[in-house]
């Protein structure tokens, strides 16, 4: 049993109109690091992790756990999704829930492809997960993200501040039989 639940894992890729979102896998590394190391990426995430320090650390097959997918453009890896569970230790309002997190390489920015990539993970979760809820945390001056949040249906919990700036949460409500 992963921090999924009884999820099978890996999931068979999935497609949508201009991405796929699969596991892992070895031809990734170097993407990662990208993604990790890129100051734009980390803009509201603490900063970059050191190049050379990820480059010693980094396995050969990064992010192979459940619920991080890859997401996939023409054959290239442009960013990450992942669905795992808010620490019981966190934000009472998120506790035990599955968080969404993203992370895009900048030159894939302001295309739609995190929408569509959020949207067919989300779409996966709730055909694996039914009726589970959905959390998704932000600096509120991601504008970007703050947008991306209010398109997939989050809407606000709370903010609070944390990591020395002003954070949002939101939920996402668990899909119904009649929705």
């Amino acid at each position: 049993m992963s921090e999924l639940g009884p999820v099978v894992w890996p999931p068979s890729p999935i497609k949508t109109e201009r991405l796929v979102l699969r596991e892992p896998d070895a031809r990734d590394r170097a993407a990662f690091i990208d993604l990790y190391a890129s100051p734009e990426v980390h803009t509201y995430l603490g900063g970059p992790r050191p190049r050379d320090e990820l480059e010693r650390e980094m396995p050969e097959v990064p992010g192979r756990r459940p619920g991080s997918f890859v997401v996939e453009l023409d054959g290239a890896m442009i960013g990450q999704i992942l669905l795992r569970r808010a620490p019981e230790d966190g934000r009472p309002a998120a506790a035990g829930k599955v968080d969404l997190g993203y992370l895009f390489l900048p030159h894939a920015w302001g295309s739609g492809y995190a929408t569509e990539a959020c949207t067919a993970a989300l779409d996966w979760f709730d055909g694996a997960l039914p009726g589970e809820p959905v959390v998704l945390h932000t600096q509120t001056a991601n504008v970007a993200s703050m947008r991306l949040a209010a398109k997939l249906g989050f809407t606000k919990v709370e903010r609070f501040h944390a990591w020395g700036a002003e954070q949002w949460l939101g939920l996402r409500s668990p899909l119904t039989p009649h929705d």
